[in-house]
């Protein structure tokens, strides 16, 4: 079976938002988060199961700054169903990118 990658972006406010729901077995294999604003936010991340599960909490993020969460080879497995999710500490703060491997085999 061949490996697709996909990526997708998204902009996070201050509720809830979605970077990625899983199909399958899905790798997330890069996560870059970019403070648009010109003041310190605040972001967190998580991993919806039904709970909520934090990949980062309440990081501090510097104006005009990014961060890569996923980077250097990491990566996490997304299960069916399970949504990646984010929220920041202002609206229209954070641009996300999210890169994925979709369908691994496990």
């Amino acid at each position: 079976m061949a490996q697709e990658f996909r990526s997708t972006g998204s902009q996070i406010t201050n509720t809830a938002t979605t970077l990625y729901t899983a199909a399958a077995y899905d790798a997330v294999i890069g996560l870059r988060l970019a403070n648009i604003l010109t003041t310190a936010i605040t972001v967190s991340v998580w991993i919806d199961d039904g709970s909520v599960r934090y990949i980062v909490k309440d990081l501090s993020i510097p104006p005009a700054s990014s961060v890569e969460i996923v980077q250097g080879g990491a990566k996490f497995v997304l299960e069916s169903t399970n949504v990646l999710k984010a929220q920041s500490s202002a609206a229209v703060s954070v641009d996300a990118w999210v890169s994925v491997v979709q369908q691994i085999s496990i």
